[in-house]
């Protein structure tokens, strides 16, 4: 009987542990009566990007890093555009009130859609905190039959 409560005990905790690996939210303002604290907790260690190969050329920007515990988790990624600039910012989310959480480092890769229909040749830069690449437009990235 004592062995049953034993396996029992570390199956709830590893239910707990797994539980804390939700995947991100997608939504872009948190929910009310939410019980998750909000913030800008991640690391990112780099940014690049991809040109999909279709006319007009799509691109994602792939973010990588990590959380400084086991309790913060991906919330979603902000994207603003600014001149040739865009500007990733991380948002996590972590459970409200006092919990026991794992200190260990917890990476993340996460891929988001830039949105660059309509832009003009040129290079770009993507930014996520200290991180950035460029990416280069060829040509003007304009579906065929439209005019600028």
């Amino acid at each position: 009987m004592k062995k049953l409560k034993i396996l029992f005990g570390v199956l709830l905790l590893f239910g707990v542990f797994l539980s804390a690996c939700a995947p991100a939210n997608e939504t872009e303002t948190p929910p009310v009566g939410d019980e998750y604290t909000y913030g800008e907790r991640a690391t990112i260690q780099s940014v690049e990007v991809l040109l999909l190969e279709s006319f007009p050329v799509q691109a994602r920007a792939v973010v990588s890093g990590y959380f400084p515990n086991g309790c913060i988790e991906l919330y979603n990624i902000e994207v603003e555009k600014d001149g040739q600039d865009f500007i990733l910012t991380v948002h996590t989310r972590q459970p409200a009130g006092d919990i026991a959480c794992t200190e260990a480092l917890v990476p993340f890769e996460e891929s988001v859609n830039l949105d660059i229909a309509g832009l003009e040749a040129g290079t770009y830069t993507v930014i996520a905190q200290d991180q950035s690449t460029t990416f280069t437009l060829d040509v003007d990235n304009v579906p065929l039959g439209e005019d600028n």
